[in-house]
């Protein structure tokens, strides 16, 4: 008798534990919920907006616009990002259906159309990399960004055959150099050695566009990125940062 009532207490105090565990599972799931809703940027469900901090589930959003360019519209439509679609130009390996161009960015000369992934990577490099490093290292906002380009009907490095190059859709841009509102110039290709500030500015933006872009090469890649930053939105694949 004893040990029948023993044995009722013990299954009362296992299905007491039972419902205890749901309802710690349940008031965790309920609170990562709203937590969740109140930071999107974690959320890989949420629709991406630009106008939300970068957090856990936007390099994963970046990538997935990379083959949805209607998305990746919708993003920049939806994150009220002033840009303007240009109508498809090119054939063959070099057609570009995808051409957008954001004129907020600081890009000289100009801004070049390129894809609409590529164009959302370049604004968030800038925006959380670019001019906070700015200001941080040097106390000055930076007045332009310094391009080769983006678009080119090439192969790799030029060559007869082999695949085709990023820049031949236009889904690439080579960097050459900031300057910054107070006059200062920072050159990939006269700054990228030594231990000043313009060589450690170079190094942390080189470093953090590996945030937004899926390939980044720079001088310590090779030689033919001696003078420039190459940033494109290639297939994660296929990235290397370096």
């Amino acid at each position: 008798m004893v040990k029948a009532h023993f044995s009722k207490r013990i299954g009362k105090f296992t299905g007491d534990r039972r419902v205890l565990v749901f309802l710690i599972l349940a008031s965790l799931l309920i609170a990562g919920r709203v937590w969740l809703a109140e930071h999107p940027e974690h959320d890989p469900w949420a629709p991406l907006d630009l106008r939300d901090p970068v957090g856990w589930a936007t390099e994963a959003k970046l990538q997935s616009l990379r083959e949805d360019v209607a998305e990746c519209r919708g993003v920049l439509d939806r994150s009220d990002v002033v840009h303007e679609i240009l109508e498809p130009a090119g054939e063959g390996a070099c057609r570009r259906e995808d051409r957008t161009v954001l004129t907020a960015l600081p890009l000289s000369p100009n801004s070049p159309p390129v894809t609409c992934s590529a164009s959302i990577a370049l604004l968030l490099w800038e925006r959380e990399a670019v001019a906070p490093l700015a200001e941080e290292i040097f106390g000055s906002k930076i007045q332009r960004i310094e391009h080769l380009g983006a678009y080119s009907c090439r192969r790799l490095y030029g060559r007869d055959s082999g695949p085709w190059s990023e820049h031949a859709t236009a889904n690439a841009i080579d960097i050459a150099g900031f300057v910054l509102a107070d006059g200062t110039r920072i050159s990939v290709l006269n700054d990228w050695s030594g231990e000043g500030d313009k060589a450690q500015f170079l190094r942390r933006v080189r470093d953090d566009a590996c945030d937004s872009f899926s390939t980044v090469l720079s001088p310590d890649y090779n030689a033919a990125h001696a003078d420039h930053f190459h940033l494109d939105m290639s297939p994660r694949w296929r990235s290397v940062c370096r």
